[in-house]
């Protein structure tokens, strides 16, 4: 495989001399401002703190966003009836478990944090993975989460401005601060960026709660109207399904973060298929109980019409308690970026030990233990997409390109089953399940490529620029000199700022 050359790399010592970044045994540098400097030093590394209870919230919390709060009339509107959008809802969540069970035979018998890229590197080399990590650096995160802060700088504002319309300055400052608050979190403490995604995981329960109770106590009371004719055939567009299934699939989106983040699970073999598991089961049930809820007081019109599903829910049902709403989906948004940012660091730390990124990206703050670096790279270029650029059409040109690289990882696995038929399998699924998963990932690219080829095309080019990177910065050898000093000076530089070490094995 090949790797950039690694170079030592000295930061200033607390007594005033440089000593090697790869501290030695001895070494009171991560001791300094310790007031305890003296005692043994705890080693530095990501520690497996990632329970049982934080992997389902990790799951959970990042599938789980605005949009089951917002806007499910995508599938809906696509699926041409209320029955068929049910039945959408429960098939999709079915084929996104036949996905993360796939994951969770890879996250077994590959223990390396990263989730897609390590798969891709594992079955199919660096120059593939690295196109995957180019496409998800420049563009796919940082505009993913530019829409998902813009979500949560909408929503937190809602009941300040309501009944007027919230300023989009207003919006953009509000979004900017709750991104940056999510950044620091996750720069200060993996315990704490656990507990609170624990605690926001349950904020969302309960705002499933307060719209799926009303709804099924309604309903039980004789309110079925709305699901009279629910499966008339007459209203079915089959050749909108395609989008329906493809709405669905985005609303499911998330089943895959714990695999970015194996290294720090306790028991992996155990607590990874576990957590998918549970996690799936638990998305699956509440929304299809939700939307059951949403059609048990609301018409299909009236669903249509709304762009803001749960809040017209609520007005209905609840008067003015519906000024609770959007804080729970501004709390969801919340949630699903803390995790979000959680989990791809991870990836980008790991891509830097593979030599495909800066070195200082695989670096651990040496108190704090966590990698800062690659927290937040994404930073500066996710707050000028947030306020320079076309998110959406930034969107649009990748996300099909996703649910491709989802699709080769998992082809991936197969491909190992028979490349690598001795590797230990401590969870394996029947082949069959992979194999439907992947179909449905190839489906939905060849689908967004008839769709819409001119957005599809142009996100191809922008991935595609990933292969004459990969040959300028990590296949050729030998750099310019000037190069390497620049290289090394900015490593060094940010070390010493981050106060940041390579982590000890």
């Amino acid at each position: 495989m090949d790797k950039m050359t690694r170079r030592t790399v000295s930061v200033p010592h607390p007594n005033g001399d440089l000593t090697q970044s790869n501290l030695g045994e001895n070494d009171p540098l991560e001791r300094n401002g310790d007031p305890h400097a003296g005692t043994p030093k705890e080693k530095v590394e990501l520690g497996k703190k990632v329970t049982l209870l934080r992997g389902i919230s990790i799951i959970v919390g990042t599938i789980v966003g605005a949009g089951i709060f917002i806007s499910p009339k995508g599938i809906l509107k696509n699926s041409g009836s209320v029955g068929m959008s049910l039945v959408v809802w429960i098939a999709c969540g079915i084929l996104s478990l036949f996905g993360a069970l796939s994951y969770a035979e890879l996250g077994t018998c590959i223990k390396k944090s990263g989730g897609h890229y390590t798969y891709i590197l594992e079955a199919f080399g660096p120059q593939v993975a690295f196109v995957r990590l180019w496409a998800d650096m420049i563009a796919i995160r940082p505009a993913g989460f530019a829409v998902t802060a813009l979500a949560f700088g909408r929503y937190i504002l809602e009941p300040i401005f309501m009944p007027c319309g919230v300023p989009e300055t207003a919006v953009k400052l509000a979004t900017a601060i709750g991104f940056t608050m999510a950044m620091y979190l996750n720069s200060m403490s993996v315990s704490w960026t656990a507990r609170i995604q624990i605690f926001l995981t349950f904020s969302k329960l309960l705002a499933f709660a307060i719209i799926i109770v009303p709804g099924l106590y309604l309903l039980f009371k004789g309110e079925t109207k709305n699901f009279e004719n629910a499966f008339e055939v007459n209203t079915v567009d089959l050749s909108g399904l395609p989008l329906a299934f493809y709405s669905g699939m985005y609303a499911y989106a998330g089943w895959f973060y714990l695999n970015f983040v194996t290294e720090e699970v306790e028991n992996p073999e155990r607590t990874v298929p576990l957590a998918i598991c549970i996690s799936m089961v638990i998305v699956m049930i509440c929304y299809t109980l939700i939307n059951v809820a949403y059609y048990t007081v609301m018409s299909a019109e009236e669903l249509l019409a709304s762009n803001a599903v749960a809040v017209t829910f609520a007005e209905k049902l609840m008067g003015d308690f519906s000024v609770a709403v959007p804080v729970f989906v501004a709390l969801s948004c919340f949630g699903s970026m803390n995790g979000g940012i959680f989990a791809i660091s991870r990836m980008f730390y790991v891509a830097s030990r593979e030599g495909q990124l800066p070195e200082v990206l695989s670096m651990i703050h040496i108190r704090r233990h966590t990698p800062i670096p690659a927290v937040i790279v994404l930073y500066p270029i996710t707050l000028l997409i947030l306020f320079l650029g076309d998110i959406y059409s930034l969107l649009n040109f990748m996300s099909f390109l996703r649910w491709f690289f989802i699709g080769v990882a998992v082809v991936g696995l197969i491909y190992m089953r028979h490349t690598r038929p001795d590797m230990p399998r401590p969870f394996k699924v029947p082949i069959i399940i992979p194999a439907v998963f992947s179909f449905a990932c190839f489906f939905m690219v060849f689908l967004s490529l008839y769709s819409d080829p001119f957005n599809t095309g142009i996100g191809f080019a922008i991935s595609l620029t990933g292969i004459p990177a990969y040959y300028i910065f990590i296949y050729t050898e030998r750099k310019p000199k000037w190069f390497q000093k620049f290289s090394d000076s900015v490593n060094r530089s940010l070390q010493i700022i981050l106060q940041v070490v390579p982590a000890e094995h």
